[in-house]
């Protein structure tokens, strides 16, 4: 892939945070590949985490870049689990509705005993409104495994990103998204190992609106790259 001359970090405003940011990319691409849109995944999860060797932790699975930088341009809802998650994704270069799962789920969680998180998924998958959406989780082991039940009965976001962290059922819960992205042709990115979180799902997030944004700008065409 070409080597842009200039980095479009859609959250620095001033021309010093452009600069920095731009600089802060040139250096991370010295250390990580720059071949391929998914390639800016791996980028940006150095670049969140400061941890460049986080770029071999990285999974991508049926081209999650061209397919998350679809929806964003045709304006598809962007769904996370948590608040921390939304608040991470950037208002800017793009139109999609940002919504949160959690906070719609109180009642079924009461009822059953399960987590919030995966009872507020499941009430929104209710609803259809993960079908065509960036799916989210950055926080939530089970939301990421209600999503991937949500999907084994017939639910299809339009990519996925999945992160949740911690040592309980995370790991498990990644692997399950990536059986299910396989099964089931669904484009996801996910990282394996017991870290991850809201802001590296985040930062994932906002890279697919980046590419959503050179697109628009005429500088990356999503049919070389499929």
């Amino acid at each position: 892939m070409t080597e842009k001359e200039d980095y479009a970090d859609l959250g620095a405003t001033t021309q010093e945070a452009m600069e920095i940011a731009e600089t802060s990319m040139d250096i991370v691409r010295t250390f990580v590949p720059d071949e391929t849109l998914n390639d800016r995944l791996r980028q940006k999860a150095v670049h969140s985490t400061g941890d460049i060797e986080f770029q071999h932790l990285i999974r991508c699975q049926n081209n999650p870049a061209v397919a998350g930088a679809r929806a964003v341009l045709d304006e598809q809802p962007i769904v996370t689990d948590i608040t921390m998650a939304k608040a991470g994704i950037t208002g800017r270069g793009h139109d999609c509705p940002v919504k949160k799962a959690i906070g719609n789920g109180a009642e079924l969680a009461a009822e059953t005993g399960m987590t919030r998180t995966a009872a507020s998924v499941l009430e929104l998958d209710k609803q259809g409104v993960y079908d065509g959406a960036i799916a989210v989780v950055g926080n939530a082991p089970t939301g990421a495994l209600a999503l991937a039940d949500c999907i084994e009965d017939g639910t299809r976001p339009a990519a996925i990103v999945a992160t949740p962290v911690g040592f309980v059922k995370a790991e498990e819960s990644r692997k399950r998204v990536r059986d299910i992205a396989d099964e089931y042709d669904i484009p996801a990115v996910t990282n394996v190992g017991k870290r991850g979180g809201s802001g590296l799902a985040a930062a994932l997030t906002n890279e697919l609106i980046h590419v959503a944004s050179d697109v628009r700008d005429g500088d990356v065409d999503l049919s070389d790259h499929e």
